[in-house]
């Protein structure tokens, strides 16, 4: 009897009530890549296309509940966190997950949403570099969110090289700066890995405002590959072919920044380049 072998993964993050980010947008995509998703809620949110009304941090008491019940019964291979609300949040994170196995972290630095409220405290800024980053395996920072961790504008494409090598620094294995916010005809995102090699996916860009949880999309997609044994390269192709298939293929939900499509099909559009 094969008892616990389902690839297994976890989002550790806030939610999102209006379903297009945070813990919805991962368990939708844990889902739609076949691995079976599960949750350690951090903060709740009030939340819309239209911004964030409100959030509640979840009491850290009630987080170390979340880690201990999952980690006595299941076999989770992957992870990843996303909103983390505070100092204190982050450092009740960091501790649980020194306690755990729960298998490669993946960190997707969440701060500010799309309509401008931020999702992380200032005070939890160093805490993140200095005893988060250090237990990832992966780390997915925008422009704007990498140019926070690393204290210097992150606008061109040799500034976004050059703050991937100071995030694998801070100890984090592998690193992906998303370049969505350049002002280039084509979307490129630059990948550094820990053996030093580096490169380019390249996209087509898509002029849309339904993009609420592309960074959760991303990130999560590489989680539940990594929990299925995927090759951490292949694993983040897999994840920019499926956020690029998920904004391609339009939902029409909501009066603002839309939502992407959890049940699109993989896009053909993403081209490695390597310079």
């Amino acid at each position: 009897m094969t008892i616990n072998q389902t690839p297994q993964v976890v989002t550790i993050a806030g939610t999102d009530s209006g379903g297009g980010a945070g813990v919805q947008a991962d368990l939708k995509t844990f889902q739609a890549r076949k691995a079976f998703g599960m949750s350690i809620v951090v903060a709740l949110t009030a939340q819309n296309t239209l911004g964030v009304q409100n959030s509640f941090p979840v009491p850290c008491d009630f987080i170390n509940d979340q880690f201990n019940s999952l980690a006595e019964d299941f076999k989770i291979r992957a992870a990843k966190t996303g909103m983390l609300a505070d100092k204190e949040h982050v450092e009740c994170v960091v501790e649980n997950l020194k306690k755990v196995d729960f298998g490669p972290l993946v960190v997707d630095p969440v701060m500010i949403a799309k309509g401008g409220h931020a999702l992380l405290k200032e005070d939890a800024i160093e805490t993140i570099k200095t005893k988060l980053l250090p237990l990832a395996f992966l780390v997915t920072p925008n422009l704007p969110e990498a140019e926070v961790l690393v204290g210097y504008p992150v606008t061109t494409e040799e500034e976004m090289k050059q703050a991937a090598v100071d995030l694998q620094k801070l100890g984090v294995n592998h690193v992906i700066i998303k370049g969505g916010h350049l002002e280039t005809k084509e979307a490129k995102d630059y990948v550094l890995l820990e053996t030093g090699e580096d490169y380019w996916l390249k996209t087509k860009r898509i002029k849309t405002i339904k993009t609420h949880g592309t960074g959760d999309t991303f990130s999560s997609c590489i989680a539940a590959e990594l929990a299925k044994g995927t090759s951490i390269k292949e694993a983040i192709y897999i994840g920019k072919q499926f956020i690029q298939g998920a904004i391609e293929e339009e939902l029409f939900v909501g009066h603002g920044h839309g939502p992407t499509n959890h049940w699109a099909e993989l896009s053909e559009m993403v081209e490695e380049i390597i310079e």
